[in-house]
């Protein structure tokens, strides 16, 4: 069970697909709650913003 609430997500069509959005579907990001069409694309989703705070990460260290 997700401890998410769909009432907070900000969106309603999957930003990886644009199909309708799933309640067993949701992460978080930036303070935000973000809602996809299935789970695959959630964790396509997570694991892209992972990269990127990595990459950010990198780069301060610089």
């Amino acid at each position: 069970m997700s401890a998410f609430d769909t009432a907070d997500c900000i969106n309603q069509t999957c930003p990886w697909s644009g199909e309708p959005v799933k309640t067993d579907s949701l992460t978080e990001s930036n303070g935000h709650i973000v809602n996809f069409c299935n789970t695959g694309c959630r964790d396509k989703f997570d694991t892209a913003v992972d990269h990127f705070q990595e990459a950010i990460a990198a780069r301060g260290t610089r």
